[in-house]
């Protein structure tokens, strides 16, 4: 049974593989031939049991092909994020374009950048060009106002072209006959050509039954004196179809007259070859001159614009390639030669909003200039093109595929309203010059503007201090004034993307001989400062000190305070008559000194020694500063710092009992004049 089992699966699994290889050739056989809304569901159904790189980039470019961008996008996205490598940059560019149609544009840029970076970086300069270029073009807003036409279906309608009251276009809708004729492409019928009337757009009909074949007819003109007519048609001739060797019907441009009231003599230019296509014929204003899109050999991108002399005799010169101004490595198409002789064409090479986008530029014998972006609303993030104007009334056609539209391509009225002015984004630096202490404006200061180290503009301020530059979005500058006797000075701006924005960069200088004086000012206001500081702090420090001796007073009972004076309380230390050694009971006296002193290390005393005031005043005098040394040297024995001992002999100049003679005072009062006290001359 399991063996069974396991044969029928093996059975249904090949059946399985079968099927999908079977539906993947096919895919690719409809691809092949550009049978694209036969190719998607076919891709699809294999895709959903196995991934392959092919198959995935093939419904992609499928889906771009017949612009479903939104479901191309997702299949990009895929391939970028897990097939980067095998991507070449038609892909990325493609991707990038979806992105457009979806208003990422940020997204859109950023992954070309990241494809260039790695692979192009000449190319990414580039690119970051056009992305500026654009936002210049956005700059401008809406230079049309658009309406979309009654005569738009769920099909396609473009290629709109003004013959008096009457609009002729192409559109697959469904034959008048009633024939069914589906184009592999699209999935639609093939295109017809139309006309209707301006003042009915309600009535359309086959522009001609001659004209119109099974194929493809579009874009069609006709010469002023209305007598012929040119359009793109498969190449289709006499009820044939003609193939190249890869069985491809390419498009050729046809020319017919009109005579006796109906379109005949059907021709072929012979500008035209089974093996490429010409296709979107328009007129010069003096219809000499045909110009027409075309990707023969020789081209510089898919499909070129070309024009070609129109001689006597039904006969056409050679084509002439418009060259790499115009032409690009893409796609160049529908043009259109307005009697001013500006041509406007359709291009995904020059800077676009995503798609095709329409630009114009001015033709003439000499040299052709860069073609222009004519800007929003005519282009979008899709394809804008089939583009014509009259330059008097300013009115005109565009078809667009656009999703706002009623189906794939319409039709739009437009009338021009604004001029076509792209201008780099500017704004404005200005301000004033004055003196900063006088606000009072500074006339001939010189302003110097720069950037990157480098000398944009300098100019004056006029009479009022005022200056004004022109600048760049995006740009950092550096503004510089200067005066003499003044101090120079610098401010910086950041310019961002604000356009006609007046930035204020006004400056005020210092005046030098003001500057000095204030600085003298100033120097001598800190100084004063930092002396009433330096008194602060010394003042505190005194009365700190005041304070903690006063404290020490109070707590040390051998410390009295006589007037202003203190003295350390000791025992009398007496001198023997005409001696000044120290006694035994005057040395036990001096040890309440030498512990205060050792108590607080940093207490200095002055020993003053005196006399009585018998013998003479110099006696006297030498005699007590003997006895004042006596008792500095015992104190120093007993392990006082000499430094912090003053010894001064007084003599007899201040006695504590005033004798008037030797007589009038007892030994014992003498006795009380020939003393030693200890003056405390700093205690911390």
């Amino acid at each position: 049974m399991n063996k069974i089992l396991f044969i029928l699966t093996i059975f249904y699994t090949t059946c399985i593989n079968a099927q999908i290889d079977r539906d993947l050739v096919r895919a690719n056989k409809y691809f092949s031939k550009s049978h694209f809304t036969e190719a998607i569901p076919l891709y699809k159904k294999s895709l959903n049991n196995n991934y392959s790189f092919n198959a995935l980039k093939n419904i992609a470019d499928a889906y771009f092909y017949i612009a479903q961008y939104d479901n191309a996008s997702k299949y990009y996205k895929f391939l970028v994020n897990n097939y980067a490598s095998l991507l070449d940059e038609v892909t990325y560019f493609r991707y990038a374009e979806t992105l457009k149609s979806q208003n990422k544009y940020l997204e859109s840029y950023n992954i070309l950048r990241k494809y260039y970076r790695a692979n192009d970086t000449t190319k990414l300069a580039i690119l970051e060009k056009s992305i500026k270029y654009l936002e210049n073009v956005k700059a401008i807003g809406n230079r049309f106002s658009i309406e979309n036409l009654e005569i738009n279906t769920k099909h396609s309608e473009f290629g709109a072209f003004r013959k008096g009251d009457t609009l002729l276009f192409a559109s697959p809708r469904k034959p008048q006959d009633g024939t069914q004729k589906k184009y592999g492409w699209t999935g639609d019928q093939y295109l017809d050509i139309y006309k209707t009337s301006l003042k009915n757009l309600s009535e359309i009909y086959s522009f001609s039954t001659e004209v119109n074949s099974k194929l493809h007819e579009s874009n069609i003109i006709i010469t002023r004196d209305g007598k012929t007519a040119y359009f793109t048609r498969n190449n289709y001739s006499n009820g044939k179809r003609k193939k190249d060797k890869n069985k491809i019907t390419h498009v050729q441009i046809f020319k017919t007259k009109f005579i006796n009231g109906k379109w005949s003599e059907i021709t072929s230019l012979p500008i035209n070859s089974v093996n490429y296509s010409t296709e979107h014929p328009t007129l010069s204003p003096d219809e000499k001159t045909l110009y027409f899109a075309s990707d023969m050999p020789g081209g510089y991108g898919s499909f070129d614009i070309y024009k070609v002399a129109l001689l006597t005799n039904e006969r056409l010169g050679t084509p002439k390639n418009l060259g790499p101004q115009i032409n690009t490595n893409k796609k160049e198409q529908f043009p259109y030669v307005d009697s001013n002789n500006n041509l406007y064409f359709s291009s995904n090479g020059h800077p676009s909003f995503g798609g095709m986008d329409v630009f114009t530029v001015k033709l003439n014998n000499y040299t052709v200039s860069k073609p222009d972006n004519i800007g929003l609303p005519i282009n979008s993030g899709y394809d804008d093109f089939s583009f014509f104007i009259d330059p008097i009334s300013k009115i005109g056609y565009f078809s667009s595929n656009r999703p706002t539209g009623k189906g794939n391509d319409d039709i739009y009225e437009i009338k021009e309203q604004k001029p076509l002015i792209i201008e780099d984004c500017a704004q404005y630096i200005s301000g004033v010059i004055t003196d900063i202490d006088t606000k009072k404006p500074l006339s001939n200061a010189t302003v110097t503007l720069s950037s990157n180290d480098k000398i944009i503009i300098q100019s004056t301020s006029d009479n009022l201090g005022h200056f004004k530059f022109n600048a760049s979005c995006n740009t950092s500058y550096l503004i510089t004034a200067s005066k003499e006797k003044y101090r120079k000075k610098t401010a910086k701006l950041s310019l961002k993307n604000e356009r006609k924005k007046n930035n204020d960069a006004s400056l005020a200088l210092k005046s030098i001989l003001m500057q000095e004086k204030e600085k003298k000012a100033a120097l001598a206001l800190q100084l004063q400062k930092e002396h009433d500081l330096r008194l602060k702090k010394a003042l505190q420090l005194e009365i700190n000190k005041k304070e903690k001796i006063e404290t020490t007073i109070t707590k040390e009972e051998n410390i009295k305070k006589q007037d202003s004076i203190l003295l350390i309380k000791t025992p009398e230390v007496n001198f023997d008559y005409k001696l000044w050694y120290m006694r035994r009971d005057s040395k036990k006296a001096s040890k309440v000194v030498i512990d205060l002193m050792k108590k607080y290390p940093a207490m200095i005393v002055e020993i003053g020694t005196h006399s009585d005031m018998r013998g003479n005043s110099k006696y006297n005098k030498d005699l007590s500063q003997k006895r004042a040394n006596s008792v500095r040297l015992y104190l120093i024995d007993q392990g006082i710092d000499p430094g912090r001992i003053i010894a001064i002999g007084y003599g007899e100049e201040k006695p504590v009992i005033q004798c008037k003679t030797e007589e009038a005072c007892s030994e014992e009062e003498h006795e009380l004049n020939r003393r030693c006290e200890f003056v405390i001359k700093r205690i911390y």
